[in-house]
């Protein structure tokens, strides 16, 4: 299928715990729930990311762009189901409720950039966005202006990063 969709999320491993290598484990499939309690829930999920911006701005490729990662779960945009399917997944280290850095956003505008040019990008969304209800990410501290900010590309068609 066509990838014509970028969604955006943030994870953290264990939870609000950054720079630990927990997801890097989970999106290669070795991650070891036994280790800890709260990862008993993430026993046998399937879950990748086609990239991972950590804190620090270091960008990750897990999964080519070209092949279906598993970031969206049930989804639906604009009528159509199976957001996996046409989309490229964006993980940000991160929580709802902690800012992101302006490291971060640098990276992302940058990835992002190079995906309006390699693909038919039509529209850049949060899981929030197509999963609503069930999931909140990039949460309510991810600053769509300041992507805008910092971003030299002309994003404005896309929601939140009109001027």
């Amino acid at each position: 299928m066509r990838v014509d969709l970028l969604v955006l999320h943030n994870i953290s491993l264990p939870a609000g715990e950054f720079g630990s290598a927990c997801v890097d484990a989970l999106f290669l499939g070795v991650l070891d729930t036994q280790t800890r309690p709260a990862f008993a829930a993430l026993q046998g999920l399937r879950v990748s990311s086609h990239f991972f911006i950590r804190r620090d701005g270091c960008l990750l490729q897990y999964v080519s762009c070209d092949q279906r990662a598993w970031h969206a779960g049930a989804s639906s945009f604009q009528g159509r189901s199976r957001c996996n399917d046409f989309s490229i997944g964006i993980e940000l280290e991160g929580t709802d409720s902690l800012p992101f850095e302006p490291a971060q956003y640098d990276s992302l505008a940058s990835v992002v950039g190079a995906l309006l040019q390699a693909y038919p990008i039509q529209s850049l969304v949060g899981h929030s966005d197509i999963a609503p209800g069930r999931k909140t990410d990039p949460g309510p501290c991810f600053d769509w202006s300041a992507l805008r900010r910092a971003s030299a590309l002309g994003m404005s068609s896309f929601p939140g990063l009109e001027a």
